[in-house]
C-alpha cells in the first residue's frame, strides 16, 4: 500500500471516531483563547514581572494580531477584545497569586 493510501485510510479512520454531536473543547474558540491568553499574560508581564508596556506588547503578541488591549494601572488590570464579540479581563491579585481572569 502506498504512503498516500495509508494517509487517506488513517484520516478516514480518525474522522469516523468523531461524532457530529461531540465538540472538541476549543473548537471554533480561537478568538476567546487569544483574548484570555493576552489578558492574563500581559497582566502578569506588567504587574508581576514589572516589565515595560512596550516589552509586554512584544512578549504577548499573537499572529495575526486580532486582539486589542487596554491597561488600567489604577485598577491593575488588563482588558482585551477581539471582533466585538470576544473579550477578557485579568486583574492583579498579589505577588503570590499573580493575575487572574475575571
Amino acid at each position: 500500500m502506498s504512503r498516500l493510501a495509508l494517509l487517506v485510510v488513517g484520516a478516514a479512520v480518525l474522522s469516523c471516531g468523531r461524532g457530529e454531536t461531540v465538540q472538541a473543547p476549543y473548537d471554533n474558540n480561537d478568538l476567546q483563547l487569544v483574548t484570555s491568553y493576552t489578558a492574563k499574560d500581559f497582566c502578569s508581564c506588567v504587574f508581576v514581572m514589572e516589565m515595560s508596556e512596550e516589552y509586554c506588547r512584544r512578549w504577548t503578541a499573537a499572529s495575526p494580531a486580532v486582539a486589542t488591549l487596554r491597561v488600567d494601572y489604577q485598577e491593575r488590570s488588563v482588558q482585551t477584545a477581539a471582533a466585538l464579540l470576544w473579550g477578557e479581563k485579568a486583574r492583579f491579585v498579589s505577588a503570590r497569586e499573580g493575575c487572574v481572569l475575571e
